[in-house]
């Protein structure tokens, strides 16, 4: 099967329009001026050497009624792509649902079945022979703790993360193979945390079970997708082209509680694991290329975690994992979900808000990269090199 992309680092310019934890709708494609400014970001990100972005398309905003669709903008977006020779994997929903609808809904399947038949027949007519890389859902396993467990987002529930998680994936599995019976070009991209959670030091037994069983379920929602856990849902293997994790500085903690475990201690933490161990490891569960597919580090330590994950990533493909890319999420920086008057300095750029949504390129994460590019690519070139001379010695 056809898999590539044009660049190995990417860019993600952050997409959520849920409603936030007061109920008020946030759209991040609007209040960082993506919308407005999306040439100019993608010149911006050209001149940095990446040509892949991951884009949403906003379902809230979409579906203007229930089943009656408006893609003007989306075109505005996929047209400036093409200027720029950008490539875009697309995010179907981000988060946000329309206003009069929620995953526990009845018609919530049918509906989000309806948007992808709607979405990927609009691609095709305005991208024709092109792939379509697409996420139906983003971060499955995230969603249901945020709205599930603490009731920070539609449906505002708690000690339901596991009813959510079931609802969304039954929606998620129906919108990819609506899709995939409309086009062989559509290629499923999921976006699930990768996480590690520990037990305390010198644990009991139970702690120890507790961590193994926790760890699993970050798992779960790839899991159903591939029909290997509740396969009523109609899962199979054949709905996952690429598999993406994200990853941040704050995804291994102890469980039980919210003690992260620190990335860049003078003398690790015997309970933290690589970057790289924890990619091999999902990447053997389920034998399909992998994408890294959100990263990116607030404030002054944007530039050390940039070189840490080109590091991992230079080990990854060292061991042969087939590691297609990186994805610097947000590359524009963005405000707080629930409080957007706090912006995160997360990005490539920094956002002015002195004037009209100035960029503001943070010169040490820029080294950072490009380092980080040259890494990747001698890396690159050395496996490519190496499998050239395997292949050589079979020959003869």
């Amino acid at each position: 099967m056809e898999i590539g992309f044009n660049t190995f680092w990417m860019a993600g310019f952050e997409c959520t329009d849920q409603l936030n934890a007061s109920g008020d709708r946030v759209d991040l494609l609007g209040m960082t001026g993506h919308l407005e400014l999306v040439r100019e970001d993608y010149s911006r990100i050209c001149s940095l050497d990446i040509r892949t972005a991951r884009e949403g398309i906003r379902w809230s905003v979409v579906e203007y009624r229930p089943y009656h669709y408006n893609f003007d903008f989306v075109l505005e977006m996929m047209q400036a792509a093409k200027e720029y020779q950008v490539q875009q994997i697309w995010d179907i929903c981000h988060f946000g649902y329309p206003a009069d609808l929620s995953p526990f809904h009845p018609h919530f399947t049918r509906r989000f079945v309806s948007l992808c038949e709607a979405f990927v027949t609009f691609y095709i007519k305005n991208n024709p022979g092109e792939l379509l890389y697409v996420t139906p859902i983003n971060e499955v396993s995230f969603i249901s703790w945020l709205g599930g467990e603490v009731g920070a987002t539609v449906p505002y529930c708690t000690k339901n993360g596991w009813e959510l998680k079931y609802a969304l994936m039954r929606a998620y599995i129906e919108g990819a193979k609506a899709m995939k019976r409309i086009s062989g070009s559509v290629r499923i991209v999921t976006t699930e945390p990768l996480v590690n959670m520990v037990p305390g030091l010198e644990p009991m037994e139970e702690e120890l079970a507790v961590a193994v069983l926790e760890n699993e379920q970050q798992f779960q929602a790839v899991d159903i997708l591939c029909g290997r856990m509740c396969p009523e849902l109609g899962g199979s293997e054949e709905l996952v082209d690429v598999l993406g994790f994200n990853y941040y500085y704050n995804n291994q903690w102890i469980i039980g509680g919210y003690d992260f475990l620190g990335w860049n201690d003078p003398v690790a933490d015997p309970r933290w694991r690589p970057l790289a161990d924890l990619l091999e490891a999902a990447y053997r569960r389920y034998d399909k290329p992998v994408i890294l597919a959100e990263t990116s580090h607030p404030k002054e330590d944007r530039p050390l975690w940039i070189q840490m994950i080109a590091s991992e990533c230079a080990q990854l493909i060292d061991r042969d994992v087939p590691l297609l890319g990186v994805c610097i999420y947000p590359v524009i920086d963005r405000p707080d979900w629930d409080h957007p008057d706090v912006w995160h300095h997360s990005g490539m750029w920094d956002t002015d808000l002195s004037g009209r949504y100035g960029r503001v390129l943070h010169q040490p994460s820029a080294i950072a990269l490009l380092e980080g590019q040259k890494l990747i690519d001698r890396q690159l070139a050395y496996r490519k090199a190496t499998r050239q001379d395997l292949h050589k010695v079979h020959l003869f």
